[in-house]
């Protein structure tokens, strides 16, 4: 997801909803943080993550990735999601 494009390995993806949910997630992170602070922001965090871990475990504890990944099951999340709510996934230990 990279607002406003949702780039799929296979369209039978959009059937799934827990997996659309998960980019919805994304996409409501990137508004909030006008794209462009996102971007850099997601990046930066990968970057130094990936000093400590792999590329897997650098990826998967990315703030924006641990909410998403955390919450993409809970198809009504976004519905009761607060502003900037990925901030408090920094509380969840990195695994």
């Amino acid at each position: 997801m990279l607002w406003p494009f949702l780039f799929l390995k296979s369209t039978s993806l959009i059937n799934d909803q827990v997996f659309m949910n998960h980019e919805r997630i994304h996409r409501k992170q990137q508004l909030e943080m006008l794209v462009f602070l996102f971007i850099v922001w997601y990046v930066l965090e990968y970057l130094v993550l990936r000093l400590k871990y792999n590329h897997d475990n650098a990826y998967r504890n990315i703030v924006f990735e641990k909410e998403a990944y955390l919450m993409d099951h809970d198809l009504n999340y976004l519905k009761n999601r607060k502003f900037w709510s990925f901030l408090r996934f920094y509380k969840i230990p990195c695994k």
